[in-house]
């Protein structure tokens, strides 16, 4: 499967994928985002001296290798997902992602598609690669949580644009910052249309080095400013102290 086709928003369980069968990036978020409600294990330390490297090849291990570590590695997935989960609202979640996040999603697509050569993994790390944030920077992927036929029909037109209307605030009072989405580019002609939204998006925020110590010191919300869809969340202690890791990192 090419690079943009790993990109597709089909919903799904990619465990019960049989080989040859297609599996998106969505099936296997979704399958993560409904783990994480009932996953108790405790915080996975993680190697963040490689946070923002690109992943290369020497990065991802062969099918068999990965198969034996796969219950640990989605179980800590889950929980790093968990703390990095952000919800807005009813129809909204935003999933900050990192090295570590990416890696995962590299991992399960070989498995679910079957990847053996270094030619189709390299797609898919040119594919997910930008993902990863530089120092700086926060990236997430923007979720739209409806399934019903009939919400989605209603619903995705009337959020087009979703993905430039999510608002970052820094600090409190008078002393705030405002950090709006960006589509990430490599996506953003696949992802977005002029009458219907997509039911995910890549998007970035570009905090820059000197909002770096705002972020840690000052409370930070994260909400949607879209005119058909308004919702604000509070980012928890553990949720920063996390997010702060990627921005500070190099």
């Amino acid at each position: 499967m090419s690079a943009g086709a790993s990109m597709g928003m089909g919903m799904g369980d990619p465990d019960g994928v049989e080989a040859g069968d297609r599996v998106s990036r969505g099936d296997v978020e979704a399958r993560a985002v409904d783990e994480v409600r009932a996953d108790g294990d405790r915080p996975p330390r993680y190697d963040r001296s490689a946070t923002h490297r690109e992943l290369t090849l020497d990065d991802i291990v062969d099918l068999r290798a990965y198969e034996r570590m796969r219950d640990d590695v989605r179980r800590r997935v889950i929980e790093l997902k968990r703390i990095r989960r952000v919800q807005l609202g009813t129809m909204v979640s935003v999933v900050f992602e990192n090295r570590e996040t990416v890696r995962f999603q590299v991992q399960e697509m070989a498995r679910a598609e079957r990847m053996m050569t270094d030619a189709q993994i390299q797609g898919e790390l040119d594919a997910y690669n930008p993902l990863i944030p530089r120092r700086g920077e926060l990236s997430a992927s923007l979720f739209l949580e409806m399934t019903a036929a009939e919400d989605l029909r209603v619903w995705l037109p009337r959020l087009v644009g979703i993905e430039r209307a999510i608002e970052l605030v820094i600090g409190a009072e008078s002393d705030t910052h405002h950090v709006m989405s960006v589509p990430e580019a490599e996506h953003e002609a696949a992802l977005t249309r002029e009458n219907m939204t997509a039911s995910v998006h890549y998007i970035k925020f570009e905090l820059g080095t000197a909002l770096v110590d705002a972020f840690a010191a000052g409370p930070i919300v994260l909400q949607s400013v879209h005119p058909e869809y308004r919702a604000a969340t509070p980012l928890g202690e553990e949720t920063k102290a996390s997010l702060f890791l990627d921005l500070r990192d190099s």
